[in-house]
This record gives C-alpha cells, structure tokens and sequence, in this order.
C-alpha cells in the first residue's frame, strides 16, 4: 500500500500551504509559539528553552527518532506497533492521517485497510521520507468532517497546546471517526524515572507524560467515546537489552496485576455526533361534524 503523499485525490482535502502562516519554512520555532506555549504549558516550555541541544521542533523529533533506536526506546516501540497493527486493520474508510514519526513506525500503516494515508509533521527529520507536509498541529490545513481515522503517536506529549491539538483532530475527524493515541503514562516506573532526568532535557523526559485519566477527560469533553486502551510495557526503562530481557516477565505480570501503571498506553476513540431527528408539530384537529341524519330529541321517545 503506498502513502497518501503519492495519492492525488487526498491532496484536494488540504489547502494551499505556501500561504499559509502556520507551515513552517525552517526548522525553527518562532517566537510566538513559544510565548503561546509558555501560558499552558510553563514547565514543560522551560525544559525545552533551558536545553542547549533541542533549540528546534526538528532537534526534538530528531532526538526522539534516535531514541526510538536504542534501548529502551526500541522495545517500548515494538510494543506500541505491536498493538497498532491489531488495531488499524480494525478501523475502515477513505482516509487516514498521521501527525508525526513517519520514519519511527515503519510498516504500521502496511496493516491498515484505508487505501490513502497521510503523514503529516510538525517537524521534518533529516533523510526522513513518507512525510507528506509540514504543519502545525494545532492549525491543521484539512477541512473540516473529512478524515476517517487520525493517527496520533505521541502527538501530544511534544506539543505545546495539546488540548487544541485535540480539537484540531475532532474537527476533521468525521462523525463516527476514530482517533488512535500513544503516550506516555506519568503513573509508572517510566513517570518515576522523569524527575530525575526532566532537568537535563532529555527525551523523552522531557515531554510532558499526559495521564491516561486526563487524556480521557479530554476526550469526553470533545464528544469522544473512549473504545479501547491497551497498556504498553511494563518494564523499567533500562539501557541495557540483556537486563530488559531478563525482566520480560514483567510484561505478563503487569498486565494482570497492575495495568494501569504501564510506562504507556495506546487508546482508541470514536468521535460520537447526536444526530437531529426533526419534531413534527402537533396540528389541532379540527372538530368533525356527525355523519348521517340529525340525532332526533329523546323526549319523543318518553311515554307519559
């Protein structure tokens, strides 16, 4: 199957990006994401501004994408395109868009049933291919009630106004749509592990972790119906691949005992519309004369 990039008869869905004012024409931010992001999210936009490393989106998604390459980042992938791949092909229509890790999840959207996919980015990688555009998520250029299902890996742990993004997707998902999200779960061994490497700006610590409660909450709030959600290791976030061998039991206990305490969490949403179903007005009925011959008196009838 290839991607929608190739595709001619999704690109009439997106706009004219050269003018637009939200596609970016480098691999900077400008500085009004950055004084837009410090009102929501402050800690987190201190982390990215006191890093020498990450003065970009690109850097990011550069550091994500090497990071997703090595232990632990590469088992905990595994795991997520694991779960991925049994829940696309599950998932129907004309059209798919993913924002963001075109080149981390290779293969996932080869599962898919939906003919045209997109792949869309706040940021591009060096030598990454399959990204179709360079967007911001918040502004996506997509009309509105006109994507199938919206594919959202990590989309939400790097951005700087999650919840718009979030709105974003629910205004051009159409009715009865489905959104898959990934992320990272705080209420874990993985969320124990970020304070002590949040201030060095590494990532992945340096996201954000959005609870798996939290994201719901905000999923409700924009008519979404939560379907399925499916833990993801259970594991500590070792470096070394012998040791995070040795713990695979780990996995199996996890998702008995404690599931909802995994390092991340796939969730699966359907965008839920009420439909209006139009009220006739009751009409007076009119009076309706007798028919036949006129009722005679009853005092004819009396015998006196």
């Amino acid at each position: 199957m290839s991607l929608i990039n190739t595709n001619q008869e999704l690109y009439g869905i997106l706009l004219d990006f050269s003018n637009q004012k939200h596609c970016w024409s480098s691999g900077f931010l400008p500085v009004s994401w950055f004084l837009e992001a410090f009102t929501d999210r402050a800690s987190f936009l201190r982390m990215m501004k006191k890093n020498r490393f990450f003065q970009s989106e690109q850097d990011v998604a550069s550091h994500l994408h090497e990071w997703f390459r090595h232990y632990p980042g590469q088992s905990f992938l595994e795991q997520e395109a694991a779960s991925l791949k049994e829940l696309l092909p599950q998932l129907f229509g004309y059209y798919l868009v993913q924002l963001g890790m075109a080149g981390s999840l290779d293969g996932v959207l080869d599962e898919c049933l939906i003919g045209s996919c997109l792949v869309l980015a706040a940021n591009r990688v060096q030598g990454e291919i399959g990204v179709a555009a360079q967007v911001e998520l918040s502004q996506l250029p997509i009309a509105a009630d006109s994507v199938d299902v919206v594919l959202m890996p990590h989309s939400l742990d790097f951005s700087a106004d999650p919840h718009q993004v979030l709105r974003e997707v629910e205004r051009i998902l159409i009715p009865e749509g489905h959104v898959v999200i990934t992320g990272f779960n705080p209420l874990s061994l993985w969320g124990g592990c970020r304070p002590l490497l949040q201030r060095k700006g590494k990532i992945p610590w340096c996201a954000q972790f959005i609870s798996l409660r939290r994201l719901q909450d905000w999923l409700r709030l924009l008519g979404f119906s939560v379907e399925i959600v499916r833990p993801v290791m259970f594991r500590p976030p070792l470096k070394s691949e012998s040791m995070m061998n040795r713990l695979l039991f780990l996995e199996r206990v996890g998702s008995k005992c404690w599931p909802f305490f995994s390092g991340g969490y796939v969730v699966q949403a359907v965008k839920r519309v009420s439909p209006l179903t139009p009220v006739l007005p009751a009409w007076r009925k009119r009076a309706q004369l007798l028919s036949g011959k006129l009722i005679e008196p009853t005092t004819r009838n009396i015998d006196y």
